[in-house]
């Protein structure tokens, strides 16, 4: 009796260990959500709910690029993806750089993809694409009479995309056919946001739109940019507040339901970046890399710092800490938000034409599109358990 007492006990103990050792592998590795967006939200707001890197991190992994990357990874599926100015679209295990699969076009890649059941992303070959995320096979294709820089919108059914023939396109998600197009006057390099049934992104014509998702019809239009800088910026959307800048060097709040200006700043240098939005704080670097925090409601200056070099790619904040990235050299730096003291910077590249890849925060770690060293995953090697 004591003897299959003892037996049953050791039994318990073994599967017990066996148990314990797979929820830990199941547990180990880089957790990621299942879908992903540009700007991390369809607010385009930029914050992003992970853990910061406070600390100066270490490259992990990178995954070799023949060409630099200007679009910004995004991660879902346990993978990350982005695009090279070679035309090629990679999918990459997140967690050991192993490309998984490749989409090769004939045109550069700059729109940053969304990721909802199937990846959608645009190319300078003027072509909207529909892929499968898991294996990179075309499933729809749209053809548009320009190039495509605007990264897409994904609300319901519905894809919404911007071109450079100057439409913003509503497109079957499933099917790739048009819902309605709407003509804005100009070349649109600005991704769409939207909250509210409402879609809002800017033109080349230096006008701001909002437009119905539903019918495509306009509501609004804020065309009072005194200097009339093309919007290439995404405009970031927040508690009835639409904040976007122009390249003229305005920077503007507008109210999301009228396209009322509330307040405005300018700065001697354009706006090409998008800015980041959290409940106090509105963050934007101009193109000389001089670096805003500007409070919400009046658009006072809290902060102001220069990063030592031009800047295309958007702010990214996590936690207490803002991301962002220079032209020269691929200056990654990490700052408190709240002061803009800085915790670190690190070396991700060369300078290089429209740098304009954001670091992704993802579990505890960054990645980073390059120009000279392709995708970056970056943070504590301590940490990192593939």
């Amino acid at each position: 009796m004591i003897r299959s007492l003892l037996l049953c006990i050791m039994c318990f103990v073994l599967f017990s260990g066996v148990f314990l050792a797979q929820d830990d592998d199941d547990e180990a590795g880089i957790s990621t959500d299942e879908t992903s967006f540009f700007r991390y939200t369809q607010y385009h707001t930029g914050v992003y709910n992970e853990p910061a890197v406070r600390e100066l991190p270490e490259i992990l992994w990178n995954v070799p690029s023949p060409r630099p990357s200007r679009t910004t990874p995004v991660v879902a599926n346990g993978l990350a993806y982005f695009g090279n100015e070679a035309g090629t679209y990679f999918a990459v295990d997140v967690n050991t750089g192993e490309v998984i699969w490749q989409m090769d076009t004939e045109q550069p890649i700059v729109s940053t993809a969304a990721v909802t059941g199937n990846l959608y992303v645009g190319g300078l070959d003027n072509y909207i694409y529909a892929l499968d995320a898991l294996t990179g096979d075309i499933i729809w294709q749209f053809e548009t009479d320009g190039d495509i820089y605007s990264s897409p919108a994904i609300i319901d059914v519905m894809l919404i995309i911007g071109s450079r023939d100057g439409h913003l396109y509503a497109l079957d998600k499933g099917t790739g056919s048009e819902f309605w197009r709407f003509e804005s006057g100009g070349e649109i390099w600005s991704s769409p946001a939207y909250t509210d049934r409402i879609i809002y992104f800017g033109n080349r014509a230096g006008i701001v739109f909002a437009v119905d998702i539903y019918s495509g019809e306009e509501i609004w239009r804020y065309d009072a940019f005194t200097n009339s800088g093309n919007v290439d910026a995404s405009p970031a959307v927040v508690d009835g507040v639409v904040y976007v800048g122009s390249l003229g060097g305005e920077f503007v709040a507008l109210t999301a339901d009228s396209g009322e200006l509330i307040w405005q700043l300018q700065s001697e240098s354009g706006f090409y970046a998008s800015a980041a939005v959290t409940d106090e704080l509105v963050y934007v670097n101009d193109l000389s890399g001089e670096v805003y925090a500007l409070n919400r409601a009046d658009g006072e200056i809290v902060w102001q710092l220069s990063i030592g070099g031009s800047s295309y790619a958007s702010p990214v904040v996590t936690d207490d800490v803002v991301y962002l990235v220079t032209e020269e050299g691929g200056y990654l730096y990490a700052l408190d938000r709240f002061t803009g003291d800085e915790f670190w910077r690190l070396e991700t590249g060369r300078e290089g034409d429209f740098r304009s890849s954001s670091v992704v925060p993802v579990d505890g770690f960054l990645l980073i599109a390059s120009n000279s060293q392709g995708l970056l995953l970056l943070g504590d090697p301590a940490q990192f358990n593939p």
